[in-house]
């Protein structure tokens, strides 16, 4: 199964452009849609699951028309976004009943079944007679995953999923969309890197409505060989470091020193030591190049 999107753009009504000319082609498996909070990622799944309209553009699940046929898309989609509410005073196993029946799961006994699935792959089967209101964050969202589950989607988006979570209950969640991510496409919207990079067979980078990057984690990694530069200095030397050097990101050190890292294709090794880089490395690259574009459109317009 694949998800093509082409030429998406998208202006809201106070000017900002959420979606501007984007184009892609998703197949099955966990892809990662990573990119800083207000980068557009949110309208783009609003988009794809069809709660709100384009200006432009087309996009098709397989040979499906998605936006000249919504309905037939949400026959086959499971969409988790960024916050749901949940019915008081509800179990989550009466819960997932209503709602499947909601999804046109009449039979009892069909439903026994489906309902019983997605609480033991979401590990929600031991606590199914507990009120879902009082559940914990990241039990919320797993039950977020099993009430998708219920109508058996081909294609399954979740927008910020992770956000907020704590540790373990993040890591608990990342196991369950492994577990549902092998033969659905699984669109994984986050500005948390180290959830792509534990998770995603394939990603894109995304900032300001615009796609800045589109490959698999492992090649956006080795593009950056031999262009990552580190060096410990003083606090008060950053601001010349970024005037001069490509800085990409930087960190305290214990002695309250700053550790930064310096993209340059060209070798920096007289004054730098060589890094291996990382995921991280090739977001923040991607954002700084991004930055430096729409400063350079700012100054000519």
């Amino acid at each position: 199964m694949e998800l093509k999107l082409d030429h998406l753009s998208k202006t809201y009504a106070n000017g900002v452009k959420a979606l501007d000319d984007v184009s892609i082609t998703i197949s099955n498996g966990m892809f990662g849609l990573l990119g800083p909070n207000g980068a557009g990622k949110s309208t783009l799944m609003r988009t794809i699951a069809t709660l709100q309209e384009a200006d432009t553009g087309e996009a098709y699940l397989d040979q499906l028309n998605i936006f000249e046929s919504p309905i037939e898309l949400r026959k086959i989609l499971g969409y988790l976004p960024q916050s749901f509410g949940v019915y008081p005073k509800m179990n989550a196993y009466d819960l997932l009943h209503y709602l499947g029946e909601l999804k046109g799961i009449s039979n009892k006994k069909e439903r026994d079944t489906i309902v019983a699935s997605a609480l033991e792959l979401t590990n929600l089967y031991d606590v199914r007679f507990k009120e879902v209101a009082g559940y914990s964050g990241g039990m919320k969202q797993r039950f977020g995953i099993a009430q998708l589950l219920l109508n058996k989607p081909k294609l399954i988006i979740v927008d910020e999923p992770t956000a907020g979570l704590d540790p373990a209950e993040r890591q608990r969640f990342l196991n369950v969309l492994r577990e549902i991510g092998t033969d659905n496409i699984v669109i994984f919207s986050t500005h948390i890197v180290d959830d792509v990079k534990e998770l995603c067979t394939d990603m894109a980078i995304m900032n300001g409505g615009k796609l800045l990057l589109h490959k698999t984690p492992k090649q956006a990694v080795k593009a950056l060989d031999g262009c990552i530069w580190g060096k410990t200095i003083q606090r008060e030397e950053l601001e010349n470091y970024e005037s001069e050097y490509r800085v990409i990101s930087s960190g305290f050190k214990d002695d309250h020193s700053l550790f930064v890292r310096v993209f340059s294709s060209d070798s920096l090794a007289h004054t730098f030591e060589p890094k291996q880089p990382n995921l991280e490395d090739a977001y923040f690259v991607a954002l700084k190049e991004h930055q430096t574009e729409e400063s350079i459109t700012d100054e000519v317009a």
